[in-house]
């Protein structure tokens, strides 16, 4: 399997200040990724981190 360069805390305080409503190109430059990439956590471990799955998740 292939090694993540970004660890689980550093994907779960991108998609939480994506929550609290930093924009998504503003952390995405910071962090170094292309929105695909963090559209990718989100579906991965938005749920990890306390959100609500979505109809479609269930």
């Amino acid at each position: 399997m292939k090694k993540t360069r970004y660890i689980e805390e550093q994907i779960a305080f991108a998609l939480k200040q994506a929550e609290t409503g930093t924009r998504l190109g503003e952390i995405c430059r910071k962090m170094g990724i292309c929105e695909a990439t963090f559209y990718n956590w989100k579906k991965k471990f938005g749920v990890m981190i306390g959100r609500s799955p979505t109809a479609s998740e269930r």
